[in-house]
């Protein structure tokens, strides 16, 4: 880790577990990092899935607090990415009306039904999951009518930094129902029962939101111009932190399930399969997820193992098994089949051939990823970065560069906090400070 430099960058990221905080300097080397953990989510047998708030801003606290006296105060922007679709009401000042409702809580049910028949089939602000969704599900609470904001969790965080609330980017805001394409909220949204003075004032990713608070630049000791600009999804923030930028770049991350995403000139939907794109400036982050992965080697091998049989394979020939590997029964993308079963026969008596055919069988599956992607109207990758776990492993890098064709190696970064860093630089470039 280096020294503290002249300019900093923070990138936050919020998960569901915990705070990374990372400082980067300007030539995107990192000097300064942090974690703080997070308590569980409260689960509740209806389908509930909250956290308290106030939780996220002592693991920011304690994070930030680290890493400014570790840069000595050099920091010039912060960037906050935050769990896709966890939202909570607030009042004027900021102070939560309501519980965080996380990603996974499925309670508006009801809701999700009612908007099945107004929401758009392109829009990602569909189901119980969804923050449109559980917007109208707090707005039945009877706290409700003292709020002012409608915020997701990185939307507050970056409010309690600067002190100015109601803001939100263009990619938390996706599945709350806004319309990147247009830039606005769209028309249905009042049919939809959404409340106009809840919703956010939507900004690009890496825009200036505003300057730290007096307080918080007192609290901290923080520059009074440190920025705050607008963050993104941890998702999208971790994709950002393999650098990828130009059209027909990729990530694949080999983690326990097989995520791919990719830059597109325009936005590609496919609701069936899970797609939808994100905004990015001029540009789109797109992709799927397979439920295909590192989980199914873990039903074979230990990670001893995987080195040890990968280094007895030539993966530059095929293994001669057609193996489609899935962890139980069902699979969302390449292809939606909710009963496709898993196939891993015939199994021979050597290992490492049955790893290698597990590991081309995966690579396969990512292949039609990005050839399902291709057909949508995305471009076919120029070049793939690997990030996740299974990114280590060379002998799999070298299968996959062989099925899809095109050049792969690993990325150099893979964690949200790092990607909201470089946001946070980008950011520092936008001068316009949005009004209320």
């Amino acid at each position: 880790m280096n020294a503290a430099a002249d300019a900093c960058f923070v990138g936050i990221d919020l998960g569901t577990s915990g705070c990374r905080v990372v400082a980067i300097d300007a030539n995107a080397d990192i000097c300064a990092e942090a974690r703080e953990p997070l308590p569980p989510s409260r689960r509740s047998a209806d389908g509930g899935s909250e956290q308290d708030p106030a939780a996220w801003w002592h693991a920011v606290t304690s994070s930030l607090t680290r890493v400014v006296d570790e840069t000595r105060g050099a920091i010039k922007a912060i960037c906050v990415d935050g769990t896709s679709s966890t939202l909570l009401l607030c009042d004027a000042a900021g102070e939560p009306c309501t519980p965080a409702l996380m990603y996974d809580d499925r309670r508006a049910a009801a809701e999700a039904t009612a908007l099945s028949h107004i929401v758009p089939g392109d829009s990602a602000a569909q189901g119980p999951t969804s923050a449109l969704a559980k917007l109208l599900y707090l707005q039945r609470s009877p706290a409700a009518g003292h709020a002012a904001h409608a915020l997701h969790q990185a939307d507050w965080i970056a409010a309690r930094l600067t002190g100015r609330y109601g803001f939100s980017d263009e990619n938390n805001s996706l599945k709350l129902g806004y319309d990147p394409v247009a830039r606005c909220w769209p028309t249905w949204m009042a049919a939809a029962g959404a409340l106009p003075r809840l919703l956010p004032q939507v900004l690009p990713v890496g825009r200036v939101i505003g300057n730290v608070s007096a307080l918080i630049a007192t609290s901290f000791g923080l520059p009074a111009y440190t920025r705050v600009v607008s963050g993104t999804t941890d998702g999208n923030a971790a994709a950002l932190a393999s650098a990828i930028s130009l059209p027909g770049e990729a990530v694949t991350s080999l983690g326990s399930t097989l995520v791919l995403k990719l830059i597109s000139t325009s936005p590609v939907t496919a609701k069936e399969f899970g797609i939808y794109s994100h905004r990015l400036g001029d540009v789109w982050l797109t992709g799927g997820a397979s439920n295909s992965g590192g989980s199914v080697l873990r039903q074979y091998f230990t990670d001893e193992q995987l080195a040890q049989l990968s280094a007895q394979i030539d993966p530059l020939r095929d293994s001669g098994l057609d193996y489609y590997p899935l962890p139980t029964m069902g699979e969302r993308f390449p292809v939606a089949d909710p009963n496709k079963a898993p196939c891993l026969t015939p199994r021979p008596d050597d290992p490492a051939r049955f790893l290698h055919g597990i590991l081309e069988g995966i690579a396969r599956i990512e292949a039609a990823g990005y050839r399902r992607l291709a057909e949508l109207g995305a471009p076919y990758p120029t070049r793939v970065l690997s990030a996740g776990g299974g990114a280590v492993n060379d002998t799999w890098r070298r299968i996959r560069e062989r099925l899809l064709g095109v050049p792969v190696a690993r990325a150099p970064h893979d964690e949200a906090a790092y990607g909201s860093a470089l946001l946070a630089r980008k950011g520092l470039n936008d001068a316009a400070i949005p009004p209320f």
